[in-house]
This record gives C-alpha cells, sequence and structure tokens, in this order.
C-alpha cells in the first residue's frame, strides 16, 4: 500500500517512489539539481523559500523541499512503522 508524506505547503508525496532525501548544499547535487531544473525533471515545492531538502524519486524526477532532510525522513518513518503496526495487528 502507498502512504504519502507532507512535504511542506500542502505539497504531498508518495513514499514509495522515494529514492533518498538529501541536502542541497554538495556541489554535485547542486548540479543535479540545475541539471534536472534544465530538463523540466525538478519539482519545486519550495512555494519561494530555500531549498533545504531534494527528494530523488524513482522516475529520476527531482523534489526540491523547504523542510530539512531530518524532518521528512521523520514523517517518512513515523509512517512506516505505523504501517508495520497496523500489519502486525491484522
Amino acid at each position: 500500500m502507498n502512504h504519502l508524506i507532507h512535504i511542506g505547503f500542502g505539497n504531498i508525496v508518495n513514499t514509495a517512489k522515494i529514492i533518498a532525501i538529501v541536502s542541497p548544499d554538495s556541489a554535485p547535487i547542486k548540479r543535479m539539481v540545475q541539471s534536472a531544473k534544465e530538463s523540466g525533471r525538478a519539482i519545486d515545492a519550495t512555494q519561494g523559500r530555500k531549498t533545504k531538502s531534494v527528494l530523488v524519486m524513482e522516475n529520476s524526477q527531482l523534489v526540491l523541499s523547504a523542510l530539512l532532510p531530518e524532518t521528512i525522513a521523520g514523517r517518512a518513518q513515523s509512517i512506516a512503522e505505523e504501517a508495520q503496526e497496523h500489519d502486525d495487528v491484522e
């Protein structure tokens, strides 16, 4: 079952499609984001704020978020734990 997480400003992504959640501070990630923007593979979910995390998706798209990677990872982890508890009950 697919689960959705809130990544800020009313934007939601499917946790099953996330490969990685990374900080945009390193040069390789900056180059990857720039390349994705140029080729139309970047989805900007920051609402004009500073990009604090980059979600790498299965289909090679990048989702830019204004939330910290730790915040998004924590939300994804809590959803995974809830799903595990739900499966254990059944």
